[in-house]
């Protein structure tokens, strides 16, 4: 990725809805060879997905906790079944204290014990701890400046 690519990426990521003649001439191109280049972004995975960002709590999500999951097994194959948990928004393999470290949202903790339960029926899961979140101070996307 060169330094055209980056900001491109930059701009679609302040505003997933600009059009390529206002890419281009953000940095210096034609809407066509903006358009082009956002393209071959998407073609080559680095641009995965154009969404908008939602608050969560207007959605009627506001509480957000993150669970480690520890399970007596390998647990990298459970991805499938923690995706069909619908308030489950990210998982990942981790090292350290747990195998597993999801994010969760959720309208209650009564519905995040529900979600808990859920997760504790996936083979293999021994045990959660479960971090509910008081405040979110920020959250940002990958900046690809860096």
């Amino acid at each position: 990725m060169d330094e055209i690519d980056r900001k491109l990426v930059g701009l679609l990521q302040d505003d997933a809805g600009r059009s390529y003649a206002s890419l281009g001439q953000a940095v210096g191109l034609s809407g066509a060879a903006a358009h082009e280049r956002v393209r071959k972004l998407r073609e080559r995975g680095v641009i995965r997905r154009t969404t908008v960002d939602v608050d969560p709590a207007e959605l009627g999500r506001p509480v957000t906790a993150y669970v480690l999951v520890d399970g007596g097994m390998w647990m990298g194959d459970t991805a499938e079944r923690l995706r069909g948990i619908p308030a489950v928004e990210e998982a990942h393999v981790i090292a350290g204290p747990a195998s597993l470290l999801l994010k969760v949202r959720t309208a209650t903790t009564r519905d995040l014990q529900r979600v808990l339960r859920q997760v504790f029926e996936v083979d293999g899961v021994t045990s959660t701890q479960t971090v509910v979140v008081l405040e979110t101070f920020f959250e940002r996307p990958s900046d690809p400046e860096l």
